[in-house]
């Protein structure tokens, strides 16, 4: 094995060894890997990223870029071996897109604040990509993002291009309008009309995210949350006054769940004052 063991490793130490491992003699798992069978694991260890810096982990939050890079690094030696690019093509590659965006840093154009400075990186996108209406720019929206943050970047698009409310209530109504076109679905008994109409009510409460500066997504994250943090509880509460949760009724479960609601809302009471 022709790799020379170090006290600190760099950039060029990673490629080394990715290439290594995939060569003959080395890992026959990742010899064997592809683009395909690893994508999952790109979105896996990005998440992971995600949930280090929500935690604040700034050792965690090393280890998870490393695992990020590791994917890179991987993916980019894949088509090394085929002779289409490598990891300092995608440095390169990389450089070059940063410096044209950023026209208000390299060149002569002027952005005295973060808005104008992302309407310039959006302007030479679009100039570059060809994305001149407002619909090609929504087509270049991956679909593989999660589905409320993918609207969210659609809305925001057509906004852009004045197909929006003039305020938050004009969002509202449509909302209104979407719930009860959902209960008519409800009352037809046609699966694929339900899912039409509830998927548009979806698309409303996102609309409406936008309008009052919120994210969907997060706020979606910090609802499911706060619904495990009350659920152990209840499940606690249950246990200890010897409630079967399976033949409980609902009244019964729903006076649980307002009890951890309290129990949550006392233990917030409590850290805040504390500060």
């Amino acid at each position: 094995m022709n790799f020379e063991f170090k006290d600190k490793y760099d950039i060029n130490d990673l490629i080394s060894l990715i290439t290594l491992l995939r060569a003959p003699g080395g890992c026959p798992w990742d010899r064997e890997q592809t683009h395909v069978s690893i994508k999952s694991n790109f979105i896996e260890e990005t998440y992971e990223v995600v949930e280090a810096i929500n935690k604040n982990s700034i050792s965690g939050l090393r280890e998870e870029l490393g695992d990020v890079l590791l994917q890179i690094a991987l993916h980019c030696e894949m088509e090394s071996e085929k002779g289409n690019f490598d990891f300092n093509d995608v440095c390169d590659e990389l450089c070059k897109k940063l410096i044209v965006r950023h026209p208000h840093v390299f060149g002569d154009k002027v952005a005295n604040n973060t808005k104008e400075a992302l309407d310039s990186w959006d302007s030479v996108k679009a100039s570059i990509k060809g994305t001149k209406t407002a619909s090609s720019k929504m087509d270049s929206i991956p679909i593989e993002l999660p589905a409320l943050m993918r609207a969210q970047k659609v809305q925001s698009k057509a906004a852009k291009a004045g197909f929006d409310w003039d305020n938050q209530n004009g969002a509202f109504l449509k909302l209104n309008e979407e719930i009860n076109e959902l209960k008519i679905a409800l009352s037809h008994n046609n699966l694929a009309e339900i899912e039409d109409e509830f998927g548009d009510v979806l698309f409303s409460c996102v609309n409406i995210s936008r309008f009052i500066g919120v994210d969907s997504e997060e706020a979606l994250k910090a609802s499911t949350d706060k619904f495990i943090t009350r659920f152990k509880i209840v499940e606690k509460l249950a246990e200890e006054n010897d409630i079967d949760m399976n033949s409980s009724s609902i009244d019964e479960l729903d006076a649980l769940w307002d009890k951890a609601k309290e129990i949550l809302k006392a233990d917030n009471s409590a850290i805040n004052g504390g500060n």
